[in-house]
């Protein structure tokens, strides 16, 4: 039996795909049916990240079918610095409309689910496990690999390295999508980004998309380098909350921010935050981590999704050869340090 604790992108990928394979499988969610959508607004995931999760046994057509491609990445700043690439088969999704296509590759697969099931703990030995549930209850579970794929503040992570907590990465994100759909006069279908660069360094960051379907909205996010926000400012918020912050963190940017923010109800703030490699105890033994539970990294990234599907994949391949899990995720996180290392290496640096 293998005990998944996050039904994220990459729990819930995982769990189907075992138990597709005909594996026993027992996925807990804290968030119920109605609620699964999880946090977040939108994402970007590149060609890796759909091809990990084709591999996994998820229809290539339907994942096509709920995302819309990107044709190209734009970056730009303040400083004059310009760069253009066409994409990675990037595709930009609503989240809720990536869980709800995993969710359909769940149902009827055989997995047992349990939604509503917060865990805040757990207690592990070498043939028995217990699982804290926020309630003060408890449920035993079977001998087997334990994966914690809970996220970012992951209790399968703090029993494991309680040490090893998320850090801020210095940015407030802000995520808005428009109530209708809009005609901008950027190019469309490609990801726009332009960093706002002052005397002391750089600024905030505006990123856009849009697309002439008739079924899509324009989506759009603002960085903000600032002191991190307390709980209750966090979430989905006004958007006149925001509005006069949001146009004097851009100001290159404020006629397209106006028509955005004009078309905008609501927006989804969050802390970015990380949770760092640096000293992680080695992956060992019958309790694993993997996605952002692992190794979260701030949303200006772009990869945590694909990281999450590449490491639900990387699994999966070694449960059904019957080879190391653990081993997986060590070769994975030595991937996943080259591809950040080589990231810093290609990103636009701004010119005083």
């Amino acid at each position: 039996m293998t005990t998944i604790i996050g039904g994220g992108i990459a729990g819930i990928a995982l769990a189907a795909a075992l138990a597709r394979a005909q594996h026993k499988v027992s996925l807990f969610e804290r968030r119920d049916a109605e609620n699964s959508g999880g946090g977040g607004a939108f994402l970007f995931l590149d060609q890796r990240g759909h091809d990990a999760l084709i591999g996994l046994g998820v229809d290539i057509a339907e994942l096509h079918a709920a995302s819309h491609a990107i044709t190209g990445l734009d970056y730009r700043n303040s400083a004059g610095v310009k760069s253009a690439r066409p994409d990675a088969g990037h595709r930009f999704w609503l989240r809720r409309n990536l869980i709800a296509v995993l969710t359909r590759f769940l149902d009827g697969s055989g997995a047992e689910v349990h939604r509503g099931a917060a865990i805040t703990g757990l207690t592990v030995s070498d043939s028995a496990g217990l699982l804290h549930l926020d309630g003060g209850e408890s449920i035993a579970i079977a001998d087997g690999l334990i994966i914690g794929a809970d996220g970012i503040d992951s209790a399968v992570r703090a029993h494991l390295e309680p040490a090893r907590r998320p850090t801020y990465s210095g940015d407030v994100v802000l995520y808005g999508m428009t109530t209708t759909r809009l005609n901008l006069e950027t190019v469309p279908d490609v990801l726009h980004f332009y960093a706002e660069v002052g005397p002391e360094g750089p600024g905030s960051t505006f990123g856009h998309v849009w697309s002439p379907a008739d079924d899509t909205t324009a989506l759009w996010f603002l960085r903000i380098p600032r002191s991190p926000l307390e709980r209750d400012d966090l979430g989905l918020r006004p958007v006149d909350e925001w509005a006069t912050t949001i146009l004097d963190a851009a100001p290159n940017n404020r006629q397209l921010l106006e028509t955005l923010l004009s078309h905008t109800d609501s927006i989804h703030v969050s802390n970015a935050r990380d949770v760092l490699l640096d000293n992680a105890a080695q992956p060992a033994g019958r309790t694993l981590l993997i996605g952002d539970a692992d190794h979260a990294i701030t949303p200006a990234a772009g990869i945590g999704a694909r990281d999450a599907a590449e490491d639900a994949h990387a699994v999966f391949q070694a449960i059904r050869a019957d080879s190391d899990p653990a081993a997986a995720m060590t070769a994975r996180r030595t991937q996943i340090l080259t591809d950040r290392a080589n990231a810093r290496r290609t990103t636009p640096r701004p010119r005083p």
